[in-house]
C-alpha cells in the first residue's frame, strides 16, 4: 500500500523556540487517528530543537536541503552525515526555489539524491514546470527531464527511499493551485515515467505528493485524485490549526488506491 504523507516545509520561517512551540501544540491537537505520515521541515537552525521535541513521536523530521559532498570547504552548507546526526529522517531536494532562485541544476540534484540515499535519508524529490513552460505545452517534457536526470542510476531498491513531489512553479507562493484534473494528469504522468524507468510494482508503490499553495480550503478536491498521495505544504503549515485541517482532509477523505 502506498504511503500517505503530509509534509510541512517552513522555508525561512520560525526560530528554534518557535519551532518547538509549534511541535508541542501540534502534538496536543493531533488527537485523531491517522495513517498519514507527518513530516516537518524546519530551517537548519531549528533542526536540533525540533528533533528533541519530536522524540518518542511518530512525526518525522526533514531538512530543507543539503550538499552533495561528504564534507569540505563549502561555506554555509550542511552534509547528509550532519543531518542524520541531528535526527533527520528526510531531506527535501530539488525544490523549485533551490532550482530557480539558487541555480541548482538537475545534475546537482541528482548528486544530492545519491548522497542522501547513501546515508539512509529518505528524499522528497521535487519536480515541476514554470508558467512559461506550461503555457508552451512543455510540462511533460520538463517533468520527464527532471525525473530521468534526478533518478539516473538509482536502483529500484534505493527508490524505496524516494518520494516525489509535483510542485508546479506557477502555483508556489502565488495563491494559485492546479485544478484537480491538472494535478492528476501530472501525477499520473510521473507514475507512468517511474513505471517506464523501473517497473509497474515500483511505480505502484511510489508516493507522489502535490505542492503548490496548498491550503485546507483548496486541497480537498486534489487530495481525492487517484494518483495524489499527499501534500508538500508551505505557508499553510506555519499555523498549527491550518496544518491540522489539511491532515484531517487526508485522513478522512483520501481515496488513493492501494
Amino acid at each position: 500500500m502506498r504511503k500517505k504523507i503530509c509534509a510541512a516545509n517552513w522555508k525561512m520561517n520560525k526560530t528554534s523556540l518557535e519551532a518547538i512551540a509549534f511541535i508541542e501544540d501540534f502534538k496536543k491537537l493531533l488527537n485523531f487517528k491517522t495513517a498519514v505520515e507527518v513530516v516537518i521541515a524546519p530551517p537548519f537552525t531549528s533542526l536540533e530543537g525540533a528533533s528533541k521535541s519530536l522524540k518518542n513521536s511518530s512525526i518525522k523530521l526533514s531538512s530543507q536541503n543539503m550538499h552533495f559532498e561528504e564534507k569540505g570547504a563549502f561555506t554555509g552548507e550542511v552534509s547528509a552525515t550532519m543531518l542524520k546526526n541531528v535526527g533527520c529522517d528526510y531531506v527535501i531536494l530539488g525544490h523549485s526555489e533551490r532550482r530557480h532562485v539558487f541555480g541548482e541544476t538537475d545534475d546537482m540534484i541528482h548528486k544530492k539524491i545519491g548522497q542522501a540515499i547513501k546515508h539512509a535519508l529518505s528524499v522528497i524529490f521535487c519536480v515541476g514546470e514554470t508558467l512559461d513552460e506550461r503555457e508552451h505545452h512543455k510540462t511533460f517534457e520538463v517533468l520527464e527531464r527532471q525525473l530521468s536526470l534526478g533518478l539516473k542510476g538509482i536502483s529500484k531498491e534505493a527508490l524505496s527511499q524516494v518520494v516525489i513531489a509535483y510542485e508546479p512553479v506557477w502555483a508556489i507562493g502565488t495563491g494559485k493551485i492546479a485544478t484537480p484534473e491538472q494535478a492528476e494528469e501530472a501525477h499520473k504522468f510521473i507514475r507512468k515515467k517511474v513505471w517506464d524507468f523501473y517497473n509497474m510494482e515500483v511505480a505502484s508503490q511510489m508516493s507522489i505528493l502535490y505542492g503548490g499553495s496548498v491550503t485546507a480550503q483548496n486541497f480537498s478536491s486534489v487530495a481525492t485524485q487517484p494518483n495524489v498521495d499527499g501534500a508538500l505544504v508551505g505557508g499553510a503549515s506555519l499555523e498549527v490549526k491550518s496544518f491540522i485541517e489539511i491532515l484531517k482532509q487526508m485522513s478522512y477523505n483520501f481515496s488513493g488506491p492501494s
